[in-house]
């Protein structure tokens, strides 16, 4: 029978030295085991690192990563968008945030893109979430929400609350696709200069690496 560190302690009494030392070693290592790759493969994305391929990303990159508490978002419920996110969230996802002002003819593209972009990664597509903050869409556009973006979600900012942008993306001049990490860091951004190849490029190639979300 195996027998842990926790069986070898005796209630009420001090453990020895080695028994602590031991307790420490076997919570490293399962944190390795569970969240190592998660590390490995961010740093192996941003630096290249072991890449013999040397993947050079599509989108824009953010150095450094923006939290995602800082855009301050939630969903129709109140609940935070960042409360979805990191080592302690098993069911984390990767996410695909469209931003918008009024959601006009550019705004919809990001949203077309974002949803076949979704749908092309095949057996993949439920590792990768999808939502939309947008400010303030057009009548028309809410009105064929329901039937053709039925399975985004929509967020808004929070009560008293304003979102901290990352440096090159403004909703209210320009709509971006955020591209947001199952760790909670805005790590890259697309626009309409951007193609729905180039997108999944990048996301099937994190997915390989990280294997998570």
């Amino acid at each position: 029978m195996t027998t842990t560190t926790a069986d070898n302690v005796t209630p009420g009494v001090e453990p020895t030295p080695e028994q602590t030392r031991r307790g420490r070693r076997t919570a490293l290592l399962l944190f390795a085991v569970g969240f190592g790759p998660m590390v490995l493969a961010t740093i192996m994305f941003y630096t290249g690192w072991l890449n013999p391929a040397g993947h050079s990303n599509q989108g824009q990159l953010l150095q450094p990563v923006v939290p995602v508490q800082a855009l301050n978002l939630e969903t129709g419920s109140g609940v935070a968008l960042a409360d979805r996110f990191g080592v302690d969230q098993p069911e984390a996802k990767w996410l695909m945030l469209v931003t918008a002002g009024s959601c006009q003819k550019d705004c919809e593209q990001l949203l077309y893109l974002a949803r076949q972009v979704n749908i092309a990664l095949g057996k993949n597509a439920p590792r990768v979430g999808r939502a939309a903050y947008l400010a303030s869409p057009p009548a028309a556009l809410e009105a064929r929400w329901s039937e053709e973006y039925s399975l985004m979600e929509r967020l808004r900012v929070a009560p008293g609350a304003t979102p901290a942008w990352p440096a090159g993306v403004n909703p209210a001049n320009e709509p971006r696709i955020l591209l947001v990490d199952p760790f909670g860091n805005v790590m890259m951004h697309y626009g309409t200069e951007h193609t729905g190849k180039q997108m999944l490029k990048d996301l099937k190639h994190l997915l390989k690496l990280s294997q998570i979300g």
